[in-house]
C-alpha cells in the first residue's frame, strides 16, 4: 500500500472516531488538514541578547546553554543586573530555563503587559480586517487574563498560537511537583476556559493540586501547567504523527533540567499526559535519568513504542482510560511513521493499570470525585499504596 493511500485511511480513521467524541473531542474535528509550525527557536529577543556584552562578558545563548549554566550565571549576577536584563529582554528572561523563578515571573509579566498593548492595538486599527480584528482583541483578553494577581506565569511566547506555562503552588519550596502535558487544540486561548474549565490545562492543574491538598495538607506541591510545544489541530495529519511531539519533547526536557535548578522536590516531578501529550512524554521518556520518574498516560492514543520497555529505565509508568472515551477506538498501529503505536492499558504493554472510575468522557478525568483525580493526587504525593488499580 502507497505511503499517501495509507496516510488517508489513518486520518479518516482518526476523524472517523470524533463522530463518537463528546464535547471535548468533538472540537477536534474541525481542521482535518491545519498542519501546524513547531516552534523550536529560541524566543524573540535572543540574537540581540547574544550580541550583548554590557556585562563585560557573553550572556548565556538561549539556543544551547543548560540549565545549570544558566542558573550559575545568573547566580553570579547582582539584583539589579538581573532587573535590567528581565527588563531589557523579557521574553529571554522569561522562556530561559535555569532562571530564577521570581525573575521569570517578573519577566513574563512585563511580555504580557507588551503583548496587551500590542495585541489592543493591532484592534483599534480602522483598517484592520475583521479577522484580524477579532484575533487581537482574543489575544489582549487571553494575556490580560494572565496578569490577574496571584497569577505566576513560568513561561510565556506569543509566537503562533501563543505558548504558556503556568505554576500553581510556590515551586521554589514544594517537596512535590506534578506537570500537566496537554494534548491538541491546546494553545495560549485554551490554556485556561470559562467553560469547561476541567478541558483545559489550568484547570486540570487548579483540580489535581486542590486534591493533592485534600489528600496530603501538611505536604507542599505545585502542579505546572506545561502549554509549551505547539499542539495538532484537530484530527489531521498532525495527530497521526509524531512530527510536533519529536518538537515538544526537547522542550519538556528543558523544563524538566530547569526546574532541577530553580526547585528542590522530595521526588522528580510527576508527568501526567493527556492523548497526545501522550506521545510527547513518549519521545521523553528515554531522556530520563537518575531517579525515577511517575509517569501517568491518560487518553493515550499510543506512545511510539510498543511496550513500556521501550520508554527507558527512568519511568514509571501508570496508565488509564474510561470506557467512554473515543479514543479506545483509534488505530493502535504504527506504520511507516503513522499511528502512535500499542495501546498503554494494554495490559500486555507494560503500564501499571489503574482506574479511572466516575470519569466520562476524553476530558473527564480531572473531574472532583473521579477515581482518576484520587489517583493522580495518590501518585504525584508518592502514596502508591492508596492507588486504586483497574479491575476486569
Amino acid at each position: 500500500m502507497q505511503r499517501r493511500q495509507l496516510k488517508r485511511i489513518l486520518i479518516g480513521a482518526f476523524a472517523a472516531c470524533a463522530v463518537l467524541a463528546d464535547a471535548g473531542g468533538a472540537a477536534a474535528t474541525a481542521a482535518a488538514s491545519n498542519e501546524q509550525v513547531a516552534i523550536t527557536t529560541p524566543p524573540a529577543g535572543s540574537t540581540a541578547w547574544v550580541h550583548d556584552h554590557s556585562l563585560g562578558r557573553p550572556l548565556p545563548d538561549p539556543a544551547t546553554a543548560d540549565a545549570a549554566t544558566v542558573a550559575a550565571f545568573f547566580a553570579s549576577l547582582t539584583a539589579a543586573q538581573q532587573d535590567r536584563l528581565a527588563h531589557a529582554y523579557p521574553l529571554v528572561v522569561g522562556n530561559l530555563d535555569g532562571v530564577p523563578l521570581r525573575l521569570r515571573y517578573q519577566a513574563n509579566t512585563l511580555a504580557l503587559t507588551a503583548e496587551v498593548a500590542r495585541a489592543k492595538a493591532v484592534a483599534a486599527d480602522r483598517k484592520a480586517d475583521p479577522t484580524t480584528h477579532a484575533l487581537a482583541v482574543s489575544r489582549a483578553n487571553d494575556c490580560q487574563a494572565l496578569l490577574r494577581p496571584g497569577r505566576q506565569i513560568l513561561a510565556f511566547d506569543p509566537r503562533g498560537r501563543g505558548l504558556v506555562t503556568e505554576v500553581f503552588g510556590d515551586l521554589a519550596t514544594a517537596q512535590r511537583v506534578s506537570v500537566i502535558v496537554p494534548g491538541s487544540d491546546t494553545d495560549l486561548g485554551h490554556h485556561d476556559r470559562a467553560v469547561d474549565p476541567l478541558s483545559a490545562p489550568a484547570g486540570m492543574a487548579r483540580a489535581l493540586r486542590a486534591e493533592e491538598q485534600a489528600q496530603a495538607p501538611n505536604v507542599s506541591t505545585a502542579v505546572i501547567a506545561w502549554t509549551g510545544y505547539v499542539t495538532p489541530v484537530g484530527l489531521g495529519p498532525d495527530a497521526v504523527t509524531s512530527r510536533l511531539a519529536d518538537a515538544g519533547a526537547p522542550r519538556l526536557a528543558r523544563l524538566l533540567d530547569g526546574l532541577k535548578q530553580t526547585s528542590a522536590p522530595t521526588a522528580p516531578p510527576t508527568l501526567l499526559c493527556h492523548s497526545y501529550g501522550t506521545v510527547v512524554c513518549g519521545a521523553v521518556a528515554p531522556q530520563l535519568h537518575g531517579a525515577t520518574t511517575d509517569m501517568v498516560v491518560l487518553a493515550s492514543p499510543g506512545m511510539d513504542v510498543q511496550n513500556a520497555d521501550q520508554l527507558g529505565t527512568g519511568v514509571h509508568l501508570w496508565a488509564t482510560r474510561n470506557p467512554s472515551d473515543w479514543i479506545r477506538v483509534v488505530p493502535y498501529l504504527q506504520v511507516g511513521g503513522l499511528g502512535h503505536g500499542a495501546d498503554p492499558t494494554d495490559p500486555d504493554f507494560g503500564a501499571e493499570q489503574i482506574s479511572s472510575a466516575g470519569a466520562a468522557g476524553h476530558v473527564g478525568y480531572f473531574d472532583p470525585g473521579t477515581t482518576s483525580l484520587y489517583n493522580f493526587a495518590a501518585i504525584a504525593l508518592g502514596d502508591y499504596r492508596d492507588v486504586v488499580y483497574r479491575t476486569g
